[in-house]
């Protein structure tokens, strides 16, 4: 019987830990999860045990050496300076034991998604586990050591032939993802993100295009610091709709960091909780328009793990499931984690407002993004009659 969304997920996420310390945190997806089951928003039919990424699988992005470096390093067997070379046992990538095992379980959560979505089970997957956009085919980068989504893309191409539009909305730049399909006309990249110049990793910079046969598919807007709602708001909706309409894509992969909100304490931008409301709903409202509501979302960064991710990733699947939420959060599940948690929670699903003292250059600002945003669709514009789906698999 086939279920109109899933939710992908396993205990066993915990296991990607690098020390109690670290901002990257997957008790977050347990969090969220717990809230969904408190609103008696999520049946249990509906939650999906992933399987686990075979080496075959992660040779399609990854190098057989670094395989084996992030498998030797979890075992306590890799040199320092070696594992130096491949990003690993860095402050941003520390070390932790079975690190292969708990990676390519993230990457298997991607995966099971696809497989869901591509064979028609299913209309919408979401892993909150996912999303690890920063890893490289041989380096670890950024909390990020196998790239989920980039593993998922090319086995989508591999197995399905088909055509995928990747949308990243993490306040870093999708850096791993881009540059492994850089050359390639059949995935479309789109980057959202707080510029490069303030911000890890520092590249998603306006003329990052593409190459070869992949110039103009690859899309980025990098916001200034300090961008609020209505403008990263406006450079979302737009980019996304043109980009969509210009691509023609056959599946649509959504990666939602939920780090641009003002109380993230790694990143400088000020959205609020209205940003998650909307990203979840013109994604979906694209996935029905153009890939038959073929729509597979992963979490990504978000670090205040307390009084944002919960609230933002929840407002994914109650998308996907067409409920809508207003008001209280459900009692007890605040009560349960108050208990753990580090700062006070937020007992509704809105933000308080004000949420921030007023943003001094705030016209600055919003004329600067809106100034990048008319860049992207001019480019889009001037090329659309050259990319009428001349590299598309049509029969799909």
């Amino acid at each position: 019987m086939m279920k109109d969304s899933i939710f992908i997920y396993s205990p066993l996420y915990q296991s990607y830990k690098f020390h109690q310390m670290h901002p990257f945190t997957q008790l977050r997806v347990e969090v969220t999860l717990d809230l969904l089951k408190s609103l008696d928003a999520i049946q249990e039919e509906e939650i999906v045990y992933p399987r686990v990424a075979s080496d075959q699988e992660l040779l399609l992005i990854h190098d057989q050496k670094y395989i084996e470096a992030v498998k030797l390093a979890g075992e306590g067997k890799l040199r320092q300076e070696e594992a130096l070379g491949y990003g690993l046992g860095t402050e941003d990538t520390p070390i932790f034991p079975n690190m292969h095992e708990a990676s390519a379980l993230l990457v298997g959560g991607t995966l099971t998604a696809v497989d869901y979505v591509m064979t028609g089970k299913t209309k919408h997957a979401l892993n909150l586990g996912g999303g690890l956009h920063h890893g490289f085919r041989g380096k670890a980068s950024g909390f990020c050591i196998y790239n989920d989504s980039a593993v998922a893309i090319k086995y989508i191409q591999e197995k399905y032939g088909a055509r995928v539009l990747y949308v990243d909305t993490d306040a870093h730049h999708g850096d791993g993802v881009q540059w492994a399909f850089y050359d390639d006309p059949n995935v479309c990249t789109l980057s959202i993100h707080e510029t490069g110049r303030y911000l890890f990793p520092g590249t998603g910079n306006i003329s990052e295009r593409g190459q070869g046969k992949g110039y103009g598919f690859s899309f980025n807007i990098p916001l200034d610091a300090f961008t609020e709602d209505d403008s990263w708001l406006n450079a979302y909706r737009q980019s996304l709709e043109e980009i969509a309409e210009f691509f023609q894509p056959d599946v649509i992969i959504t990666q939602n960091g939920a780090d641009a909100h003002y109380f993230d304490p790694l990143t400088h931008l000020c959205a609020t909780i209205k940003i998650y409301q909307e990203i979840p709903k013109l994604a979906h409202e694209i996935a029905h328009k153009y890939t038959n509501g073929r729509w597979i979302a992963v979490g990504g960064g978000g670090y205040d793990i307390w009084r944002v991710v919960p609230r933002a990733w929840a407002l994914i699947w109650l998308e996907m499931k067409n409920i809508q939420v207003s008001g209280s959060l459900p009692k007890e599940w605040v009560d349960r984690w108050q208990k753990k948690a580090t700062v006070p929670l937020i007992p509704k699903w809105e933000d308080p407002s004000p949420l921030y003292p007023p943003i001094p250059r705030k016209q600055e600002i919003e004329e600067k993004n809106l100034n990048t945003l008319n860049k992207v669709l001019h480019f889009i514009r001037e090329n659309k009659p050259k990319r009428n789906r001349t590299n598309a698999n049509e029969s799909y």
